[in-house]
């Protein structure tokens, strides 16, 4: 998982795009707290406010490789009015490092860090353009990260079941949403975590047969064997 040093600071200068929100309903566990998957969609949406806001012409869709969370707060439930805090901390060749912290009041209550990945109409990964740097560079402070994610793979043990797609569960780009997959932790943990963090291997789509490996606090949805996503979560 990814270290405390990881979890930079917000820049003291550049860009900065700030949203709020409200834990609803359809984002809680039974019991009221936030599930992963709704914290999951607000980091897409408060990106993707933060991005269209700019002037920057592109037809480059974005793409999670690995997003990593951690609590640092008491943890939200059904009807906390919350702010959403992004910046870009850091950048490669062809993807991005992007903060999110997430506010209640002034209490710092999540700290998240994802890996995104620029991607052409075909799916293909891009190198960031000049006018991208020319707009984040100053918040990313020339901070360098490894676009690289640790390979894994379950244990020959563990029990292995379908996990079934949905309609609802696809993005404009054809695939699994990010926020879906985070569905799947809801098999192995229930919600407050003290961490969690998801790598994208591959992309998940609509006809593929889909299995779920489940063990000892770690995740792994395979598609003919291979792994398409690792989990895990620290309760």
């Amino acid at each position: 998982m990814l270290s405390v040093e990881e979890f930079v600071p917000v820049p003291a200068s550049g860009r900065r795009v700030s949203m709020p929100t409200t834990v609803r309903l359809s984002d809680t566990t039974p019991e009221g707290a936030w599930r992963l998957d709704g914290i999951a969609r607000v980091l897409q949406d408060v990106a993707t406010e933060d991005y269209e806001s700019t002037d920057i012409v592109s037809e480059v869709a974005w793409v999670a490789r690995r997003t990593a969370l951690r609590s640092t707060g008491t943890w939200p439930r059904l009807y906390d009015e919350l702010r959403a805090l992004t910046w870009c901390s850091g950048f490669g060749a062809a993807w991005v490092e992007r903060r999110t912290n997430i506010y209640r009041g002034d209490e710092l209550v999540i700290e998240t860090a994802t890996l995104w990945v620029p991607v052409d109409p075909r799916g293909f990964p891009v190198r960031l353009s000049a006018e991208f740097l020319a707009v984040y560079g100053e918040a990313i402070g020339g901070r360098k990260v490894s676009g690289r994610v640790p390979s894994t793979s379950p244990p020959a043990h563990a029990p292995r079941r379908p996990w079934p797609l949905r309609r609802a569960d696809l993005d404009v780009i054809g695939h699994v949403n990010n926020a879906a997959v985070w569905q799947a932790l809801a098999e192995m943990t229930t919600t407050p975590v003290r961490a969690a963090e998801v790598i994208h291997h591959g992309a998940i789509e609509f006809d593929h047969d889909v299995e779920l490996v489940v063990d000892d606090g770690e995740l792994w949805l395979l598609v003919d064997g291979e792994v398409r996503v690792a989990a895990v979560t620290i309760a």
